[in-house]
């Protein structure tokens, strides 16, 4: 799977696409591919605060559900209302399946994070191969 060179990523398989101030959070295909058929998926309200490395939502899988952790701190301009009734759109196209998009408050924390060449290593390296 190559991941999109454009997007960021953490340990915790999350993605975040930046434009400006302006960001775009989903899970990555690693994540939704461990977690199978994902069966519910819950989001903050638009409005509310998050924060880098703190959980903002969950998603439930007919395996287990997991938390989604931010990678960036900021507010809640957008959910995914469609993944409301039809979460398996993750599955699908876990890139292009976002969950929020958010205000930054300091676009600086992105350093931090993964580019696609480090998550590939990284998920090469937690599944083993």
């Amino acid at each position: 799977m190559s991941y999109p060179a454009d997007f960021k990523y953490t340990k915790e398989h999350e993605w975040i696409q930046t434009s400006g101030n302006t960001a775009t959070i989903g899970i990555t295909h690693y994540a939704q591919e461990s977690l199978g058929d994902i069966v519910f998926v819950d989001l903050p309200k638009v409005g509310a605060e998050i924060a880098a490395g703190k959980t903002f939502g969950s998603v439930e899988s007919v395996k287990a559900v997991s938390d989604l952790y931010s990678p960036a701190t900021g507010t809640v301009t957008e959910v995914n209302g469609e993944l409301a009734t039809a979460p398996e759109k993750i599955n699908k196209d876990a890139h292009s399946a976002w969950l929020i998009k958010v205000t930054l408050k300091n676009p600086g924390e992105l350093t931090s994070l993964l580019s696609a060449a480090d998550y590939e290593k990284f998920v090469a390296e937690e599944s083993g191969n």
